[in-house]
């Protein structure tokens, strides 16, 4: 059957059908890492809440987006990762139920370790690497950046899922132990 000799509804179906399947797929993702992911609380600072184009928002800055010589095994060279490399940081829940950075891999743990998959950042110096896991944003309601930047960074707190591959995703923003603001899967 030639593509021609289709009726013209049949054609339109069909590309509204891709379209509709290229929208899904990202929401399915992270429905998925909603879904499967465990819970992971990491200590963040808010910087900079606004963009005039979309709205508030409150850009985050995990503490575990730099991670220092000091908190990894003694086997890791941070500079070893070169800026782009995929890398999994490995984190266990401290004392205080914050998950820190213990280890940084070029590839995922095999002991079942919580890893969150990122990307290396601006090239390591030996002591400091900076790592990128799409965890940068969270979008607040209008009015509400503001509150929120103000507020001490030793009280906020973001609690992601991971999943067992280490892809992650926001799903709320604490102050104090509590809910400031929940991120829906959609």
């Amino acid at each position: 059957m030639r593509l021609e000799t289709l009726s013209p509804w049949v054609r339109w179906g069909a590309v509204a059908l891709l379209q509709l399947v290229l929208i899904l797929l990202p929401l399915a993702e992270r429905w998925s890492v909603h879904a499967t992911g465990q819970e992971v609380t990491l200590a963040l600072r808010p910087i900079d809440p606004r963009d005039l184009l979309r709205g508030d928002y409150v850009i985050l800055n995990p503490e575990i987006g730099r991670i220092s010589r000091d908190q990894v095994g003694s086997g890791t060279d941070l500079a070893a990762f070169g800026l782009g490399d995929t890398v999994w940081t490995v984190v266990e829940r401290d004392v205080e139920g914050i998950f820190r950075a213990v280890d940084v891999l070029p590839a995922p743990p095999q002991d079942g370790r919580v890893a969150l998959k990122g990307h290396a950042g601006s090239p390591a110096n030996g002591d400091e690497l900076r790592v990128d896991y799409g965890l940068s944003a969270f979008f607040v309601p209008q009015g509400k950046g503001k509150d929120i930047e103000t507020l001490p960074r030793e009280q906020v707190r973001l609690v992601v899922a991971v999943t067992g591959s280490g892809r992650s995703a926001p799903l709320r923003l604490l102050a104090n132990g509590k809910v400031l603001l929940e991120d829906s899967a959609f």
